[in-house]
């Protein structure tokens, strides 16, 4: 009998040569299946959706974001094997950029670029889309806990150049890859402990927001430039890079991150609100809550 992890390479092979409108099908399918059965998501993605819109969504409207989310998230799922073999050519015709200028025009000034992004849209698909059509980044991320799926997804985000950086004692290296001028890229849409974030509103809700993005732009004067990725209805996708944050700088480093990190997470609701389906709903993102103990060493 097959192991789970000689299943799952066994699927990618499969899944690699199927057509691709044949696995969105096929991933539209289980989506709504996973929608049903999965409980605890569901019930996550609802309890999220009822915090960040309140009553600007009836709950009818919020089950049919969720449900809508479920099936997107399969489909970023199914698209892995698919985009593990892409070409720069073949990426092309998958994926198109706006905003690039934008990007340049932060790395002449010769202090490194910051890129903000969040899990929205096939966020995996962005980080090779970049590496294979413009230029290679270095990403800080959390290892996933599976070690199987953690190899697999750090596979495709460094087929093209990328680099990953481990998010603990991440901030040295990151500092020297700025000073040399290298674009380091940071997803902040998570849910953090809250003595590695600040309170800060997001949607209709204060969410615990990691404060390390805001920290080194003001330390380091590095540009920070949004990098989103948008699944139009044809299924292609569209990486949209945006003109640098303008930061604000009161001279109160506790209050400039405050209201700098506020400013991010504006960035991010925005892009939610247009497409509320392609979140991450399935994360409890407003998890963490003011006046948490510190944890205890293990």
């Amino acid at each position: 009998m097959m192991s789970l992890q000689q299943l799952a390479e066994k699927f990618m092979d499969i899944a690699a040569i199927m057509p691709l409108r044949f696995t969105w099908r096929l991933a539209d399918f289980l989506g709504r299946l996973w929608f049903r059965l999965d409980t605890r998501h569901r019930l996550i993605a609802l309890n999220n959706l009822k915090l960040a819109w309140g009553d600007e969504l009836t709950e009818r409207e919020r089950r049919n974001v969720a449900r809508r989310n479920f099936i997107h998230l399969a489909r970023v799922i199914f698209e892995l094997p698919y985009i593990q073999k892409l070409t720069p050519d073949k990426m092309a015709g998958f994926v198109a950029f706006d905003g690039l200028a934008y990007l340049d025009a932060a790395l002449k000034k010769g202090r490194g670029v910051l890129v903000m992004t969040s899990h929205f849209g096939n966020w995996e698909l962005m980080a090779l889309a970049f590496s294979l059509l413009h230029h290679p980044i270095n990403i800080v991320i959390r290892p996933l806990d599976s070690p199987f799926l953690d190899s697999l997804i750090d596979s495709i985000r460094t087929r093209g150049g990328n680099t990953m950086i481990a998010k603990k004692g991440s901030v040295s290296r990151v500092l020297r890859l700025l000073s040399a001028g290298e674009v380091v890229g940071l997803l902040i849409d998570q849910n953090p402990a809250w003595y590695e974030g600040v309170f800060v509103p997001f949607f209709n809700e204060i969410a615990c927001t990691n404060k390390a993005l805001s920290s080194l732009a003001l330390r380091t004067s590095a540009p920070v430039v949004p990098a989103y990725n948008v699944r139009e209805p044809d299924g292609s996708y569209r990486i949209v890079v945006e003109p640098e944050v303008v930061l604000d700088r009161s001279g109160d480093t506790r209050v400039d991150i405050e209201e700098n990190t506020a400013k991010f997470n504006r960035v991010i609701e925005r892009y939610v609100r247009r497409h509320p389906e392609q979140w991450f709903w399935v994360h409890q993102r407003w998890k963490t809550r003011p006046y948490q103990p510190w944890p205890r060493e293990k």
